[in-house]
């Protein structure tokens, strides 16, 4: 099949790419060998008529590209070339999660994580609720005070984690994590539990997060290659609304079963497990002294600054902040909906706010194929309207079958919500140097995760003067703010944003 003089080499006028790859390349679905070991290439003159147009100087893409049922083949020059050895080597790709085993421990911390979690967010409100007989104002502000850290402290924390190595912080955390939690159920058993604890110990619960999560996503990018942070996170996502979905799940049933506050044990466990896969881990982390008169403030104003370096990044943080206030909203009052107004069961409570997370799983686990199909700005913008309506449909909620106008529409708010999150989280760890991804991770997350605990304020001071339904329609006129600013705003045009992400400083030298 491949006739003609056979090119032996780079000094045949043929670029050193189509002699040699630089593998293991895994992600286009072959292997291939390292550079300086020559592939096996055959080549033949091209005829004028067979392909028009210049394809001088093809980058290796389009010669990746080609279909594994045939021979590699470029044009080159020319020639049409052929790599038979590659087409050879051809195999179908392991999961992320099976061939890296440091992606396999943070992807095992986070999901078990994001159970525990889970589960205290339906058994800390219904504590609240039901056992405790707490009111309106303090159902709805408990949901937020969880966040809370990421505003106060969120940007001197994103400094002091790009200061120390990332996974000893991780496991500090979550050993003052499972400490906190681990007293809630001692006090119940004791008869001495209070509000006024849930309040205390969802705080620490969340600064002890604060410092998990920003440490773990600084991580990533050790564990994982640039060209795979959209699988990782897609996974990392998709996962963790699984284990969302079963967790508020099972933390409804199990508080009708053991109690609201005795369901906080499986948090402590989750964590536990966390803690043990972090342990296993194993990158290597490159720790930059701070300049001599080098304060932390210093640090905590550049991380600001670069989250608003470019128009991208502002935009993106500001959609995100307008949603996650006005969503928040929706979510603190649905608590006070469900149990209260239409008198449905914690476990049904459970059941409903898992339909988010089973809608997220899907959208974490097909975002890849949608960025590819689509652009991952066409994803990013689109994603906010389905989101949207999807929470607009608790209004539609009544009692019984009644619910599942809400099921559904949870579900899209889900699907939509995940693919969102995977692309914008994705986009900024692509773009960000190494030694500030903690920063900006705080300095994003302190604006759009800050909005978390504002958001349970004002849901609980609306509920009295505008009603349940009321007070969820006021968060449903701020959370569509951000599809609108998406629409308008500078990014409405990109299709991808990977093409707004800076030149390589070796790269643009090379250009030269």
């Amino acid at each position: 099949m491949c006739s003609g003089r056979p090119l032996e080499g780079a000094g045949n006028g043929v670029p050193r790419w189509m002699i040699a790859a630089s593998g293991p390349v895994t992600d286009r679905g072959y292997k291939t060998r390292l550079i300086g070991q020559p592939v096996p290439i055959t080549a033949r003159r091209r005829s004028p008529h067979r392909l028009p147009g210049n394809t001088a100087g093809l980058p290796p893409p389009f010669f990746h590209r080609i279909s594994e049922r045939r021979p590699q083949v470029a044009w080159y020059r020319g020639y049409r070339v052929y790599s038979v050895a590659m087409s050879r080597m051809m195999t179908k790709p392991r999961p992320l999660v099976v061939r890296n085993a440091n992606f396999r421990a943070l992807w095992i911390s986070s999901t078990s994580g994001i159970f525990g979690t889970s589960v205290a967010a339906v058994a800390l409100p219904l504590i609240a609720a039901v056992e405790l007989q707490a009111s309106d104002f303090a159902v709805a502000a408990l949901s937020g005070v969880g966040f809370l850290p990421w505003l106060l402290f969120g940007l001197p924390i994103g400094a002091l984690v790009d200061r120390y190595r990332r996974k000893p912080v991780v496991m500090a955390a979550l050993v003052l994590r499972i400490i906190v939690l681990l007293s809630l159920p001692v006090a119940f058993w004791l008869d001495r539990l209070t509000v006024e604890q849930l309040f205390v110990v969802s705080f620490l619960s969340g600064l002890a997060a604060v410092f998990c999560m920003l440490a773990e996503s600084a991580l990533l990018p050790r564990a994982v290659p640039r060209e795979e942070l959209i699988e990782g996170n897609g996974l990392m996502t998709g996962s963790a609304a699984s284990a969302d979905a079963v967790g508020r799940s099972l933390g409804g049933w199990l508080t009708g079963a053991w109690g609201a506050s005795n369901s906080l044990l499986l948090q402590v466990a989750a964590s536990t497990a966390s803690l043990g896969s972090v342990a296993t881990l194993k990158v290597v982390e490159t720790v930059t002294a701070p300049a001599p008169g080098n304060r932390i403030f210093h640090d905590m104003a550049a991380g600001l600054r670069y989250s608003f370096s470019t128009a991208p990044l502002r935009t993106i943080l500001l959609t995100g902040a307008l949603w996650n206030l006005g969503g928040a909203i929706v979510v603190s009052l649905t608590v006070i909906l469900v149990v209260r107004t239409l008198g449905e069961s914690g476990a049904m409570l459970g059941f409903l706010t898992a339909s988010t997370a089973l809608g997220g799983t899907l959208g974490g686990l097909t975002v890849k194929w949608a960025t590819q199909r689509w652009g991952s700005g066409t994803v990013w913008r689109l994603s906010m309207v389905p989101a949207v309506l999807g929470y607009s449909s608790l209004l539609l909620m009544t009692p019984g079958w009644g619910l599942i106008p809400g099921f559904v529409g949870l579900f899209l708010a889900g699907v939509a919500i995940a693919m969102n999150v995977v692309v914008a989280t994705s986009f900024r760890q692509r773009v960000c140097p190494p030694e500030m991804l903690g920063r900006l991770g705080s300095a994003s997350r302190m604006v759009t995760w800050g909005m978390l605990a504002v958001a349970g304020v004002i849901g609980g001071a609306l509920v009295n003067p505008l009603g349940v339904r009321g007070a969820i329609t006021a968060g449903l006129a701020i959370a569509v703010l951000a599809p609108v600013v998406a629409a308008i705003g500078p990014l409405r045009s990109i299709k991808h944003l990977e093409d707004l992400e800076p030149v390589p400083v070796e790269s643009a030298a090379g250009s030269r």
